[in-house]
This record gives C-alpha cells, structure tokens and sequence, in this order.
C-alpha cells in the first residue's frame, strides 16, 4: 500500500526540529558510506524549463528515494511556483512505493535545516547577528531553524522589494527577534556574522571584497544550474568551502563551476563535504577568523530522510489517503 500525503498533510506533520535531527544524520552517513546520493541528472524542458530527478537511497532507513524536480523559471510571470516537485519513497527491502509526496514544504524545510547543520558545525559559536538576502518563504524558514540552533539577537534582511521584508517580520514576529531592513546586500554582509543568500539569481549578488574574518555565509538560492550563481569567483576563493554534495556542486552549482571557469578554484578545492564536518570537525573551521561558505545546491537523501520522518508521523496519526497503486 501506499502513502499519498498532500501539502496539507505535511503541514499539519512537519516537526521541524526532527527534520533538523535527520538532515544531520543523513549527512553523516553520507560521509560513512551508509547512504548513497548521485549527482542529479539535467533534462532540458521546452521553454527553458528542467527537470531533475533526485535519487538517493539510505540504509539506516531501508529506503530509496527520487524527488522529480520542475525548474520552470517562466512561471513566475504566470503567478505560478518557479519549482515544483513530488517525492517518491520506496522501500529497499521490497521495492514497494512506500509513499508519494508533495515536495513544496518539505524542500524548504530540509534546505534550511541543513543550512542550520552547517551553521552549527561551521560558524563562530559567538555568532549572534544572522543576514539574509531575500526574505521570501526560505527566509523565514532559515530565521526558524538557524534562531533554534544559536541564539540569534538579530535579523538583517534585504529584499529588492521592502514589502516583502515587512511580510516576513510579521511571519517570524513570534521568535522575538530584533529585524532590521538592511539597504543593500553589502550592508548585510558588514554587520551579520552568519549569512544566506536565498535568490534565484543568474549574477553574483555577493562579493568577496566584501567578506570579513569570521563569517560565515550559507549560499542557497541559486538554482541547480551551472549558469546560475549568487557569489561571485572572488569569494568562493577567498574562503573554506564545504558543500553538501561533491558530485552534485560540481555537476550543478553555478557558484562552484564559475569560479573554477574564472581560476579561482579547482576541482580539488570541492573537497569537503558538510557530512566529513560533522564526523571531523577538524575539516571545518579552524579559527575564529576564519571565513566559511556552504553551498548548498541541496540533495535528494535530505528529502528522503524528511520524508520518512513524515511518513512515520502520518502512519502513527492515521494522516494521508492510502492507496492500492497495482490494485
């Protein structure tokens, strides 16, 4: 039998701090060798459009998994969702579709999750003013998990459109959190100690000349295109990077693939994954002044290990329609 578990479902499900818990583990066995996680393959769309299928499988869960992603950049002058995705969870023991899900909230979810692993293994545990340029829905779930894992006082946010940063001070007014609308995302990067950049940008919106010891800085919103990056080669270079996933950075991200094209990294640059941090922290940083960039493309064991956790939850809650799919 099968799971189907609508956005609605998920909502009513989703235990953010559980899904902190299992993106962590789930880097850690990647790391191991316990779970496994190819680059994405790219399948070019009419229209300028993708899709991407995420394929990940996990032995602590017993479990494979895809997540199909649409990467439909044009939707947005149809006032509909630049991405779209569904997951598919199988179990590896029987070969059962376990669970079918919509993948919305649990991609914005797990992606800020992981941005919290990172800024934990990874930023100044003095650290207590967070930077975010843009403050959409990745905005507000980053604020949520990164506040819940350092004692954040403040907010700096940036957004091309300042109604948007009003909207997301009421979205997270319940954090009791100081937010403040910075004027330019080079103002955010001189008073934040832990930043994120959260756009679908094609051109660097960040700079390294503008990076200060200490940093850290969790690159997010780029789309898994090689042509799309939100920091520039000069700051890629200038600091110690981790990523989530070698094959998939140096398959998809923009931000790593420039700034080898430009000769401000190389491929062996990419050589730390955030998993390798979590079981030796001595691959992160190494001192207080150091600067430290995740770049996060984002990876398919992160939305099975989500998804398990809300199957788990619907079953022990009798949430979700049950289906018979070779009935």
């Amino acid at each position: 039998m099968t799971l189907v578990l609508t956005h609605s479902d998920i909502n009513a499900l989703i235990d953010r701090a559980s899904v902190y818990d299992a993106v962590e583990r789930a880097h850690a066995d990647l790391a191991t060798g316990t779970a496994g996680n190819p680059a994405p393959a790219f399948l070019p769309l009419d229209g300028g459009g993708a899709a991407l299928p995420m394929a990940a499988s996990s032995a602590r869960h017993r479990a494979s998994a895809v997540k199909m992603l649409s990467d439909m950049p044009f939707n947005r002058d149809r006032g509909l969702p630049t991405q779209r995705s569904t997951i598919l969870l199988m179990s590896a023991e029987t070969g059962e579709c376990r669970a079918v899900l919509d993948g919305r909230l649990i991609t914005a979810v797990r992606t800020a999750a992981a941005s919290a692993v990172a800024t934990v293994h990874l930023a100044r545990e003095s650290s207590t003013a967070l930077g975010l340029i843009g403050a959409g829905t990745l905005a507000v779930e980053h604020t949520r998990a990164i506040a819940r894992v350092r004692p954040m006082e403040k907010v700096l946010v940036w957004s091309r459109n300042p109604a948007t940063v009003e909207a997301f001070r009421a979205r997270v007014a319940d954090l009791d959190l100081r937010v403040e609308y910075a004027d330019s995302p080079r103002q955010v990067l001189a008073a934040a100690d832990v930043v994120c950049t959260l756009t679908p940008s094609k051109d660097p919106i960040v700079h390294g000349a503008w990076f200060r010891p200490g940093l850290h800085l969790n690159a997010v919103g780029a789309p898994p295109r090689a042509d799309h990056r939100e920091i520039d080669g000069a700051g890629m270079g200038s600091a110690r990077l981790v990523v989530d996933s070698r094959a998939t950075a140096l398959a998809k991200s923009g931000d790593v693939l420039l700034a080898i094209e430009e000769g401000r990294l190389t491929e062996d640059d990419v050589s730390v994954e955030l998993g390798e941090v979590i079981v030796d922290p001595r691959r992160g940083r190494r001192s207080e002044d150091d600067i430290t960039v995740f770049n996060s493309v984002g990876i398919g064991l992160q939305d099975l290990v989500t998804a398990h956790t809300l199957v788990t939850r619907a079953t022990e809650r009798g949430i979700g329609t049950t289906l018979d799919l070779s009935a």
